[in-house]
């Protein structure tokens, strides 16, 4: 088993599995051989967890995982509470669904992917820990206070908190502003970032891209992040890697887990490349500082507050 506090990257299922919702997120689709391979190169790089949630691929992405992966692979799969309503037993059903699609008996990390019927989903959680079927405890799209009091919940569980999943890129830091990357760090409580690339935004065209709706959907802002674009070129060229790798390393440097899409052996390739690149002070605030110049936001660090339930 893999020691989890080591843990540099995350590869990101999102677009696996419905060829239309690839081809929607991505502008293309890969073929299963493809898929396989680039499973193959994560196992070989020793860059082994997989993250994923039952929505991805329309349905299809976890089913994916569990006909292609092999043991070594370790994955990271959420309950997703849309309601603030509970009834006992949603939770334990839920990851029974997702238990039969990886044909495994547990998952190595599980997260309360909104902090809607907190105490009662966690405690939900806790049992399974309890159980075995679930090695690990996570939380995501919380905010500091939410952040405060699921881990409350959890002490009095006897069960650790092993991480925080929110949205977090060289241009959407909020999460930092706001203290929550900081209690991760004192609390030894590791960060991941989603949306490290903001669905391809943070990377420039190229001549003959492939087109989808969320690029054409953030085509204006892509003109106005050209100055970061050049940094990020320049950058990039000074360490012999990609601007894509750039934007994936920032968040490395920062002490926090980068998750990304990865569908292809050379992206398994990148993402390990970049999570292993050193940039210097000077260039995470050359980075920074023209970030916050450009001043363009893509996903939005609170996008899913719209489906957080406030407590009567």
């Amino acid at each position: 088993m893999n020691d989890l506090k080591k843990i540099k990257a995350v590869v990101g299922t999102n677009a696996w599995g419905s060829a239309a919702y690839e081809k929607m997120l991505r502008g293309s689709a890969v073929d299963k051989d493809t898929l396989k391979a680039a499973i193959e190169e994560a196992v070989k790089l020793n860059l082994v967890m997989f993250d994923t949630a039952q929505d991805y691929g329309l349905g299809k992405g976890q089913k994916m995982i569990g006909d292609l992966c092999p043991s070594e692979v370790m994955i990271s799969a959420k309950y997703t509470p849309m309601s603030g309503k509970y009834e006992p037993g949603q939770v334990r059903k839920s990851l029974e669904k997702d238990l039969k699609d990886f044909k495994r008996d547990y998952v190595d990390i599980y997260w309360l992917h909104l902090p809607n019927a907190l105490e009662e989903n966690l405690k939900e959680i806790s049992g399974l820990f309890r159980e075995g079927k679930v090695k690990n405890v996570g939380i995501s799209n919380f905010d500091l206070d939410e952040c405060k009091r699921a881990k409350a919940i959890l002490d009095a569980e006897s069960v650790p908190l092993y991480g925080v999943q929110n949205h977090y890129s060289l241009i959407s830091r909020e999460w930092e502003k706001k203290g929550v990357v900081r209690w991760c760090q004192e609390n030894d409580i590791a960060f991941w970032a989603w949306a490290v690339l903001e669905e391809g935004i943070l990377v420039p065209p190229k001549k003959e891209e492939k087109k989808s709706l969320m690029k054409l959907f953030f085509a204006g802002k892509r003109r106005k992040l050209y100055p970061l674009y050049k940094e990020m070129q320049v950058i990039g060229k000074k360490h012999r890697i990609t601007m894509a790798q750039v934007a994936m390393s920032y968040v490395a440097n920062k002490g926090i887990v980068p998750i990304c899409g990865c569908r292809k052996p050379y992206q398994i390739e990148q993402l390990k490349e970049a999570a292993e690149t050193t940039l210097t002070a000077d260039e995470m605030e050359r980075l920074e500082r023209t970030a916050d110049k450009v001043n363009v936001k893509v996903l939005g660090a609170d996008m899913f507050r719209f489906a957080v339930k406030k407590k009567k």
